[in-house]
């Protein structure tokens, strides 16, 4: 074996283990409600904002 397959071997077992760590983190249940608040955010109306109209006016 050479010295560039180690290499490639060691990266791709790192990523795997990276991404394994990325989706338990994200399916965890301890952040669920979280998440589902934050999906609601773009639903929710804002007030602050200034209102436009289709003509470009203020």
């Amino acid at each position: 074996m050479e010295i560039n397959d180690l290499i490639g071997t060691v990266v791709t077992v790192v990523f795997f283990i990276t991404f394994l760590g990325i989706v338990w983190w994200a399916y965890g249940s301890s952040r669920k409600a979280r998440f589902e608040e934050d999906g609601k955010i773009p639903f929710e109306e804002n007030d602050d904002l200034p209102s436009s109209n289709l003509n470009g006016e203020k």
